[in-house]
C-alpha cells in the first residue's frame, strides 16, 4: 500500500466520505467504497465509522469476499457485502455507495417511481430498479450483511447505476470514484425535485433518449472535473 496510485486512492476515497456527508447523500450511516487501482480482486472501504469523520488511516483493504486484509481490532461495515457483491459482479465498476438520502425514502416506500426530472438527473438512469429483501429472504433486520443479500441486490441492479432498496435507501455505482458520487448527489436532488413538483401538476419526466445522451455528456471528464471541485471546496478541501 506504499504506491502512488494506492495513496491517490486512498486520498479521494477519504474527500468522497466528506463530500457524500457535505451534500447531505450519506448521514451518520452509509458508506462508500473503491476498487483497489492496482489489485482488482481487492477494494478499500473506511472502518466502521461516521463518513463525515473519515480519515486515511481509517481506510481498509478488502478482498473481494469482504475478508479484511489486517483488521489490527477494527470494527468494519457489517454491509460491506453490498460492496463485495457489486464489484463481484460488475468488473467495470470502480466505486460503489451505499446511503439513505431522505429525499430518497419515499421512492422505496411507495409505488412513485422514480425517473430523471431535470437533466442533471439524467445520471442515475432512465429506470432505478427496486430491491426488496423480503422476495428472497422475509423478515430481515433490514441491513444487507451477509453475501447471498449481496448477490440478490447486485442481480437487482443489473447493469443500472442505481436501484433502490425497498424501506431502506439506495446503492449507485460508477466506472470512477467521481462518477459515482456525481451520480448519488444527483439522485438525491432529483428525488427532491419530484417530491416538490408533484403538488404542482404532473411531471414530466426525460425521455430515454434523452437520458441516455445527457448522462453521457455529464459523466465525461470535464463535467466531473468541475463537480468535483465545487465539492471539495464546499467540503473544506480547496485548494489542497
Amino acid at each position: 500500500m506504499s504506491s502512488d496510485a494506492v495513496a491517490h486512492a486512498i486520498r479521494e476515497l477519504v474527500i468522497a466520505n466528506r463530500i457524500l456527508a457535505r451534500e447531505d447523500v450519506i448521514d451518520d450511516f452509509g458508506h462508500v467504497s473503491l476498487r483497489h487501482p492496482e489489485r482488482p480482486d481487492r477494494y478499500f472501504l473506511s472502518r466502521s465509522r461516521s463518513p463525515v469523520a473519515v480519515t486515511s488511516d481509517d481506510i481498509m483493504e478488502f478482498e473481494l469476499d469482504g475478508t479484511p486484509i489486517a483488521q489490527n481490532g477494527r470494527r468494519i461495515y457489517s454491509e460491506r457485502a453490498i460492496h463485495s457483491a457489486i464489484f463481484m459482479a460488475r468488473p467495470e465498476v470502480r466505486a460503489v455507495i451505499h446511503h439513505h438520502a431522505r429525499p430518497v425514502i419515499p421512492f422505496t416506500v411507495t409505488k412513485l417511481e422514480l425517473k430523471p426530472v431535470f437533466h442533471m438527473g439524467s445520471v442515475m438512469g432512465a429506470e432505478v430498479p427496486m430491491w426488496d429483501s423480503q422476495d428472497e429472504f422475509g423478515d430481515t433486520n433490514m441491513l444487507v450483511d451477509d453475501l447471498p443479500r449481496g448477490h440478490s441486490l447486485a442481480r437487482a441492479l443489473g447493469q443500472n447505476r442505481s436501484v433502490l432498496l425497498a424501506r431502506h435507501g439506495a446503492c449507485n455505482v460508477g466506472t470512477s470514484l467521481r462518477a459515482a458520487v456525481f451520480t448519488a448527489v444527483y439522485m438525491k436532488d432529483n428525488a427532491a425535485m419530484v417530491l416538490a413538483s408533484l403538488p404542482h401538476g404532473p411531471v414530466t419526466y426525460l425521455t430515454p433518449g434523452e437520458v441516455e445522451k445527457t448522462a453521457t455528456m455529464l459523466l465525461s471528464d470535464m463535467p466531473l472535473a468541475r463537480a468535483w471541485d465545487y465539492w471539495i471546496t464546499r467540503a473544506g478541501f480547496g485548494g489542497v
